[in-house]
């Protein structure tokens, strides 16, 4: 039977990316499969280039009318009501450690009879992740904390943010945000800065004249307590929570003594059962990116869960081409990357 991919249009707002390019959607038609590809009005990669490659086109929101069979490839949530849903779906679902909101996704499928082919557990035979757009969730993630930073050296809280056509857009405007604060560029930690995320976020710093300090597993094995980490003026948590992760910043920092204004928690998980960052429980926005979450000394918390979007172009070029020959894959994969995906949803449904 033909693989049938189905590209749905991202509902959320400030959601441009996608996972599949045009050239992408090409290799995949010439390697036999089918894709369909929902038109966009939000979407920073335009039509045009999925029709010259011969997918299919749909109306936008098209994906619930899908026949049975299509695996439909989305990145960011669904819509949040109670529909069943029959589908195989690939999408980050946040749905296997706990989450409120995971659970009732969990649900969903479990009353249509579908799969969540979740896109953060996908791995291969060592377990590391065939696909991530880690580094440029922490090249914006940093750029976020250093807005925040900016602002509060102006005496205010950070404003909304935005997509930008590229990386050296972000970084002239941020450059001049801190210019003008006529303040000495802070100090920053980074905790998982071996990795894509840490990468990312550390190149934004270092493009921006902020003196990073680099930490990843040698420097937490200890356990904690980190007071090293209060002693900067940003911390950015780089790392994905999971069983044993340490605790980096106790609710008790807010009165701590410390220099530490600004946290960007990249990794952005405050609804974990192994949250690292205890000073905040909840998400912030594009609208509002920062938490305020103590006024004397002030500390601010920003915890964007989509910041690859600020820069749509190359963060789904990069992930789009880490992913590809996995999707090559869909066809035939028995015991492989799709397979290993498949058997942690189910193994997590049989513990609802």
């Amino acid at each position: 039977m033909m693989t049938h991919l189905w590209v749905r249009a991202e509902q959320r707002a400030n959601e441009e990316r996608v996972g599949l390019t045009p050239e992408g959607a090409a290799s995949l038609i010439a390697a036999g499969v089918r894709v369909t590809v929902e038109d966009s009005d939000q979407r920073a990669i335009a039509i045009d280039g999925y029709r010259t490659a011969g997918a299919e086109i749909a109306p936008q929101g098209a994906w619930p009318q899908a026949p049975r069979d299509a695996i439909i490839f989305g990145l960011k949530e669904l819509p949040d009501d109670d529909t069943a849903l029959p589908h195989r779906h690939i999408m980050f679902g946040h749905a296997f450690k706990g989450q409120p909101a995971g659970q009732r996704l969990l649900q969903r499928f479990k009353a249509g009879g579908g799969t969540l082919l979740d896109l953060e557990y996908l791995v291969d035979e060592v377990g590391r992740r065939v696909a991530a757009f880690g580094y440029w969730a922490g090249f914006a993630g940093a750029a976020v904390s250093l807005k925040c930073w900016a602002a509060q050296k102006r005496g205010g809280i950070c404003g909304p943010v935005a997509v930008h056509p590229g990386r050296d857009a972000l970084l002239a405007e941020l450059g001049g945000q801190m210019d003008a604060t006529g303040a000495p560029r802070p100090r920053a930690i980074v905790i998982g800065a071996l990795g894509r995320v840490g990468t990312g976020a550390s190149d934004l710093c270092e493009a921006t004249g902020v003196a990073v300090t680099r930490w990843d597993m040698a420097e937490t094995a200890h356990g904690g307590p980190f007071p090293e980490i209060l002693d900067h003026d940003i911390f950015l948590n780089c790392i994905l929570a999971r069983p044993g992760t340490p605790v980096f910043v106790p609710e008790t920092a807010k009165q701590a003594p410390r220099t530490l204004s600004v946290i960007g928690d990249i990794a952005c998980d405050p609804d974990s059962d192994f949250n690292p960052v205890q000073v905040y429980d909840r998400t912030t926005t594009w609208a509002e990116p920062a938490l305020r979450v103590h006024d004397a000394p002030v500390l601010d918390v920003t915890a964007i869960d989509n910041l690859p979007s600020m820069l749509p172009v190359e963060s789904s070029h990069d992930y789009a081409g880490q992913l590809l020959p996995s999707l090559l894959d869909l066809p035939d994969d028995a015991s492989g990357v799709w397979a290993r995906a498949g058997a942690t949803y189910h193994d997590h449904l049989a513990r609802l």
